[in-house]
């Protein structure tokens, strides 16, 4: 699930994609569709009916029934940093279990091996 809060301007870009997502062919729609996850972290599919075309008519019904709200710049600021911040703390905590259970290698702690390694071989 993505998100359902964005800024004015993000609605007018979002609607601006889905504008040219219903105007393109098959390969763009597959292209603009990523970048409204990623850009926007904007899922259509969080929005529309099963089988129906989602455009800025849509959208702007999704607005009105309160599925997606527009807050101000600021606000949407603070929850994308909170957002990146709870990645983050998720993503170290994945490396920290799979590097406990032998999933994964700890690259910072082998790079540190490494270097001590090199500095006490001589010089050659």
């Amino acid at each position: 699930m993505g998100r359902t809060k964005f800024s004015q301007q993000e609605i007018k870009q979002i609607a601006r994609l889905l504008h040219l997502k219903n105007e393109s062919n098959r390969f763009k729609q597959k292209m603009i569709r990523h970048d409204l996850r990623v850009e926007f972290e904007f899922n259509i599919s969080d929005f529309n009916e099963p089988g129906k075309a989602f455009g800025e008519e849509e959208l702007q019904d999704a607005i009105r029934r309160g599925t997606i709200e527009i807050l101000d710049d600021k606000t949407i600021a603070d929850m994308k940093e909170k957002r990146a911040r709870d990645k983050a703390r998720d993503e170290a905590a994945r490396i920290k279990q799979a590097v406990e259970l032998g999933e994964a290698t700890d690259w910072q702690e082998a790079m540190k091996e490494w270097q001590e390694w090199e500095s006490s071989q001589p010089n050659k």
